[in-house]
């Protein structure tokens, strides 16, 4: 064991590490290598720049079409639209009547009986029936051939009172004094007459009588800024008569060719009604005794038989020369004004059958007959 022990003395010791050469090149890694050698990072390619994109080809807009404008329609076809109710009415009534059946007895009752329910009144419901009997008693006839009769008879009553309203030139102004009850149309009518004088070249002043009424005021100051009417009117509750004198100085002054004067209505105070209309013809009077030229009473075709009444009442307050019949469109009552004109024999210048001013026109019998009973011709 010492003889082991000093051969292993003896030999030299190795050291536990020996020293790397510094010279000895070293074995570089992948990674080593990437990381010490600079990486060069190509150029970025140039941006390209968007090119523009084409501009889109004009497109030709359509024309948008344009609104239809409403035909205008005829008087006669807006006075045949107006008598609708009316004509309906009896129309009818007639082609149930004289389906296939003779002229007899009971065929013109029932026609009688359908005439006076249409406010024709019972003379001229007589007498029209009568006519009828007269040709063709006995023999069939169709409805056609009734209304047609009808019509013609119906127009020779009316005929006498189919009048114009003729204005006088030299009067300067002509007066013209517009009655009626409250509801009739007085106001509008007054304003229609006016822009339909304005539009044949006349000069119009219009008074706003009916100074208790705010609204009929108002209403007349629209009419007159759309007519280029002056009005005149006065505060809520003034008098009446002194407001027609001084509008009647300011025609005369300023040479107007036409004064339409707007009343009150109040039939209930019939009294007081009266007084104030009689007032004003009177007041009018001293600055001019042919004033009025014109009393126009405007009576509304939908109270029926009431017109009768309404005709009788203004008749003894003032002297009525002539009517003017509105909203015949508002009923099956258009036979009234027949009646009206057998009984009183007053002249009938305007009617109206509708609210715009187209809708109300000078009065003629044949075209008014024809189109109550349904005629087109």
């Amino acid at each position: 064991m010492l003889k082991f022990w000093r051969r292993n003395k003896q030999e030299p010791t190795k050291p536990e590490q020996e020293e790397v050469r510094q010279d000895t090149p070293e074995i570089e890694t992948e990674a080593e290598r990437q990381e010490a050698e600079p990486v060069i990072e190509p150029e970025p390619e140039p941006e390209l720049e968007p090119e523009p994109e084409p501009e889109p080809e004009p497109v030709l807009a359509l024309a948008e079409p344009e609104p239809e404008q409403p035909v205008k329609k005829g008087w006669l076809s807006r006075l045949r639209e107006g008598l609708t109710k009316s004509t309906s009415k009896l129309t009818d009534g007639i082609s149930g009547i004289f389906t296939k059946r003779k002229l007899d007895d009971e065929a013109l009752e029932e026609l009688e009986e359908l005439l006076i329910t249409a406010d024709l009144g019972p003379v001229t419901a007589a007498k029209v029936t009568a006519e009828l009997a007269r040709t063709r008693f006995g023999k069939e006839v169709s409805p056609d051939e009734v209304r047609r009769t009808l019509a013609a008879s119906i127009a020779q009553i009316l005929e006498p009172v189919a009048e114009p309203l003729v204005i006088d030139p030299d009067a300067k102004p002509h007066v013209i004094l517009v009655v009626g009850v409250n509801g009739a149309g007085k106001t509008t009518t007054i304003g229609k007459m006016a822009k339909q004088f304005r539009t044949e070249g006349k000069s119009v002043i219009i008074a706003a009588g009916d100074t208790f009424r705010a609204a009929a005021v108002q209403q007349l100051q629209v009419w007159g800024e759309r007519s280029g009417c002056p009005v005149v009117s006065k505060e809520t509750g003034a008098d009446a008569a002194g407001l027609a004198f001084d509008a009647l100085e300011r025609a005369k002054r300023e040479k107007a060719d036409i004064l339409l004067i707007d009343t009150a209505g109040r039939l209930q105070n019939k009294a007081n009604l009266m007084a104030e209309l009689q007032k004003i013809i009177r007041v009018i009077k001293k600055m001019d005794p042919e004033t009025p030229q014109s009393v126009l009473l405007v009576l509304d075709a939908t109270t029926g038989q009431n017109a009768h009444s309404q005709v009788e009442v203004f008749g003894e307050m003032v002297n009525v020369t002539g009517l003017i019949v509105t909203k015949l469109d508002g009923s099956a009552r258009g036979g009234v004004l027949v009646a009206l004109a057998e009984k009183y024999g007053l002249p009938v210048h305007l009617i109206g059958v509708g609210e715009s001013l187209e809708d109300m026109r000078p009065f003629e019998a044949g075209s008014f007959a024809r189109s109550l009973m349904g005629l087109e011709s």
